[in-house]
């Protein structure tokens, strides 16, 4: 819980982290951005100045001076329209995508009368004596201009990037953590069950001789067994075990068999099994604990009365088992955390059995295992899928 809650706490630092930066970011370049337009639009009204004093230029005009106002603007896009809308001159608009002359002075018009709708011109009257003859300089945002508009929103797409990077990686630390838990755990459960289980086993074989002909030790004797592969199947946890060629209705058949004398009588087992061996490469003694893991889910759910059927089936490339029970279903909001650790509807329980059995089918055999159908009042069908073995193909000599 304190990690969660801590997690929860990082989670949230880090979203209004980013949300302060991404306002700082925009606030700051809103001013930057302000400041260099107004600062555009003096130096356009400066070579504004200066196509009118060309225009005008007599003798006395230093023709040197006014030239070089004009061409020192190489950022800026400007073009220069007369009161016709008829295009007189035009600077730092690229203009390759136009074939002809015709579609040159178009594109800039266009561009001209694009600019002077949304004002960004400067009209010059070029007679003082005559209002009419004017031209408008109109102007557009620089490359540079452009490029800081659009800063802020590229600054908070890596913004939150890094986000949910930093949450990813917290997420999978945290799942890695849990793991190293649920492994070392697991690990010491059957380290601690060994010792107990070896004097129960010794126990046993003193009981048999003294008391031979005692119908009640065999049924002890099994159940010390019992202990031993639970044992065991707790130190295979962490581990990669080695799968091996199995026949899966054999291991489906001791699952079935040992479910079925440790449940009520008001539980039926119903078993459809093909015809033939089903040759699967498993682990036998996880996956026989996958398959009790959900028929004692079953019988929880259903209260210790109603029917399990449990089904195997071969299909074109992979081998499936499906488990189904006439319980009281899953709801719909609780689906997506069935297989989650810690997630569980019964009032006693870790929530670690699904977990666990979700880890053995894909992680151990490179199968699947969800649930295919579950209704509230009708019942739950979990799927498992494994793929089937590749068959050795025969040289022939």
């Amino acid at each position: 819980m304190q990690w969660t809650d801590q997690i929860r706490r990082v989670k949230i630092i880090l979203v209004l982290a980013a949300v302060v930066i991404a306002v700082v970011s925009l606030v700051v370049s809103h001013f930057l951005i302000r400041d260099l337009a107004s600062e555009e639009r003096g130096k356009m009204e400066v070579w504004a100045e200066a196509m009118r004093t060309l225009n005008n230029a007599d003798e006395n005009t230093d023709i040197n001076l006014v030239l070089r106002v004009i061409n020192s603007n190489n950022t800026i896009p400007v073009v220069v329209l007369d009161p016709r809308g008829q295009v007189q001159a035009y600077r730092n608009i690229e203009i390759d995508h136009c074939n002809n002359s015709a579609d040159t002075t178009a594109f800039l018009a266009d561009m001209g009368k694009q600019l002077l709708a949304a004002n960004r011109n400067i009209r010059i009257t070029l007679d003082d004596d005559r209002s009419t003859d004017y031209i408008d300089v109109c102007y557009d945002d620089s490359l540079m201009l452009r490029r800081l508009a659009s800063y802020p929103y590229i600054q908070l797409g890596v913004v939150m990037l890094f986000v949910v990077i930093a949450i990813f990686a917290l997420l999978t630390s945290k799942r890695a953590e849990q793991n190293k838990v649920w492994v070392g755990l697991s690990k010491e459960t059957a380290h601690q069950l060994g010792t107990p289980i070896s004097s129960l086993m010794a126990w046993v074989e003193i009981l048999r001789e003294t008391y031979p002909d005692d119908e009640l030790i065999p049924e002890m004797e099994n159940d010390v067994q019992r202990l031993q592969l639970i044992a065991d199947r707790f130190s295979k946890i962490g581990s990669l075990p080695e799968p091996v060629d199995t026949d899966l209705k054999e291991v489906m058949q001791h699952v079935v068999d040992y479910m079925d004398r440790r449940t009520s009588k008001r539980v039926q087992m119903i078993r459809r099994f093909p015809e033939g061996e089903v040759r699967v490469r498993i682990n036998a003694s996880l996956f026989e604990w996958v398959i009790e893991n959900l028929c004692k889910n079953a019988v929880d759910a259903m209260g210790g009365e109603g029917t399990i059927t449990i089904t195997v089936a071969q299909e074109a490339n992979k081998t499936v088992v499906e488990v189904s029970d006439t319980g009281k279903g899953i709801r719909k909001k609780d689906l997506r955390n069935v297989f989650r650790p810690g997630f569980t509807t019964k009032k006693r329980g870790w929530g670690l059995g699904l977990s666990l059995a979700k880890r053995i089918v894909e992680e151990y055999h490179k199968g699947r295992i969800w649930v295919k159908h579950s209704e509230v009042g009708i019942g739950t069908t979990f799927r498992v899928e494994l793929k089937k073995p590749l068959r050795k193909s025969k040289t022939l000599l």
